[in-house]
């Protein structure tokens, strides 16, 4: 496995990232940010946070597979959420959840969350980009 993911003492524990990714792996893979599009380019989940997290978390997981990889080989994960306020975070959990189910993988990658005023569209209500490492 070319990540491996620690949560170093002194830092707090968080249940669905860790603080550290260390990276051995020889092909860095970057990408997108993924909106709630399904393969037709239609959004899924409008007005709905943790319907379009899981979709976001979904299209992640389908450009891993593309390229040979898996959660297991991410080693960062940056999510842009649209107006975020703490009293979101139940939904982007469950969202995640859903995904994590569905691909049956738990991502726990170092996480950066980040509240932003607005995406490319207007009903797209979060992005989620990655970056892997895979041997």
């Amino acid at each position: 496995m070319a990540i491996t993911l620690v949560n170093p003492g002194g830092l707090p524990e968080i249940d669905v990232y860790r603080q550290v990714s260390i990276a051995s792996g020889s092909k860095l893979v970057f990408i997108a940010g993924q909106v709630a599009w399904d393969a037709d380019g239609v959004t899924v989940g409008e007005g709905d946070l943790a319907a379009q997290v899981e979709q976001c978390y979904l299209n992640i997981g389908t450009a891993l597979a593309e390229v040979g990889g898996s959660f297991d080989d991410v080693a960062k994960l940056t999510v842009y959420v649209v107006d975020w306020t703490p009293d979101k975070m139940p939904l982007l959990l469950e969202g995640i959840a859903r995904a994590a189910a569905k691909l049956g993988v738990t991502p726990e990658s170092p996480a950066t969350l980040l509240g932003v005023a607005a995406l490319h569209a207007p009903h797209h209500l979060v992005e989620v980009e990655a970056t892997a490492i895979i041997d």
